[in-house]
């Protein structure tokens, strides 16, 4: 079977066709800035890539562009061979804990949960109606961010505010990237060769971190918005929310603009001036005062987590803890800071291992010593990929 996995934002759409018969990627791609000046896609298929600016006003252009393409450069010989579309969408609340075949009370439901991902979700319905629009026999299938942490007990997901806010205005804690965590807790499960009790750190410019209980979430950083949890590289993660109202008088700023600096200019952003990583590590490096200062504050709080689930919710019962996302992935640095702060855990980094294992030069796997009471991996994460198999399953 050839489908589609689908991730689209409000300006942008991103895909990956596959060939489930081996799970291989026969094209992918991104198009940018739609419904803007300077729209342009870039599509990639046998070791070639094409680029090119057109004009796409609309999520709908961009898909007949895309289509057009793939029958154009001969990636598919006709649309009928595309049998199905995965969507990425973000915010499923808590009526979905799996992904689903998409029908007209499914979108029902993406459009009345936007107001919980108003950015995301609304992106989401224009990449489904454009694509039910473009090859409408193709089997539709929603991929919920929020569906792998729907396993979390009350304990876990509710807030400690008004019962009446959770159960008439749907306060609680949702969790994100949760296409990420499931993909790898499904890979951990595999090299581990049982539901694994894991610690899934998902550090990129955003970031999360779950405990997973024989494969089931049990906890995760992320709550009611992605603002929640560890700092992140704009993000301001956990903080007392008096701040807001106290930023509001002092600087006489108002709630949506403060909403804004702690969702762009806070994090690594706010302390250090830049979120890069890279740029990141370099001042570490290099003895820059406000970027150690940033980086000690970062891994501290990656660390508080990886704690807590270690000690209460997992009850010292770990059998790994694994990194993945582009921070999670490349970052040697990041990874040796935070573990040596676990290290009455038991945990012993093995710095050689640490510091050659970097994802995007295709070197992953454990980067702890023999006798580290937990071991520690660096895998890949594939969202694209997990969206195919969720598909693939639901459209057999």
């Amino acid at each position: 079977m050839k489908l589609l996995a689908i991730n689209a934002g409000s300006s942008s759409l991103k895909f990956s066709l596959f060939d489930m018969s081996n799970e291989s990627i026969i094209a992918s791609g991104l198009f940018e800035r739609i419904g803007d000046t300077g729209s342009c896609y870039s599509i990639k298929f046998n070791g070639e890539k094409i680029k090119e600016t057109i004009e796409m006003n609309d999520h709908n252009i961009a898909v007949k562009i895309l289509l057009d393409r793939l029958i154009n450069n001969k990636i598919v010989d006709s649309l009928e061979e595309i049998e199905a579309v995965g969507h990425r969408i973000v915010h499923g609340a808590d009526k979905y804990s799996e992904s689903v075949k998409i029908t007209d009370e499914v979108i029902k439901d993406i459009e009345a949960f936007k107001d919980l991902a108003p950015l995301h979700n609304p992106a989401g319905l224009k990449g489904i109606e454009a694509f039910k629009e473009n090859i409408p026999d193709a089997n539709m299938v929603a991929c919920f961010d929020t569906a792998f942490h729907q396993t979390m007990d009350e304990t876990s997901f509710l807030y400690p505010v008004p019962y009446e806010w959770y159960e008439e205005n749907g306060v609680r804690k949702y969790g994100f990237h949760g296409l990420s965590h499931k993909y790898i807790s499904e890979k951990m499960c595999d090299v581990l060769g049982k539901k694994a009790n894991l610690i899934i750190c998902h550090i990129g410019s955003g970031a999360s971190i779950s405990a997973v209980k024989e494969g089931k979430c049990i906890d995760t950083s992320m709550g009611l918005s992605t603002n929640a949890g560890i700092m992140m590289g704009t993000r301001s993660g956990d903080i007392d929310y008096s701040i807001i109202t106290h930023i509001m008088r002092e600087r006489n700023m108002t709630f949506d603009e403060v909403l804004d600096a702690l969702n762009k200019k806070s994090g690594l952003q706010g302390i250090a001036g830049a979120n890069d990583l890279r740029d990141i590590d370099e001042g570490f490096e290099k003895g820059d005062p406000k970027t150690v200062l940033a980086v000690n504050m970062y891994v501290k709080r990656i660390a508080e987590y990886i704690a807590k689930y270690y000690v209460v919710g997992l009850n010292g019962e770990v059998d790994a803890i694994c990194f993945t996302a582009g921070g999670g992935e490349n970052d040697p640095l990041i990874r040796k800071e935070v573990l040596n702060k676990l290290t009455s855990l038991g945990i012993n980094v093995d710095e050689a291992k640490n510091e050659e294992t970097v994802v995007r030069k295709d070197k992953e796997g454990l980067i702890t010593t023999d006798d580290s009471k937990v071991p520690v991996y660096v895998f890949g994460t594939d969202e694209e990929l997990m969206i195919a198999r969720d598909t693939n399953v639901l459209s057999k």
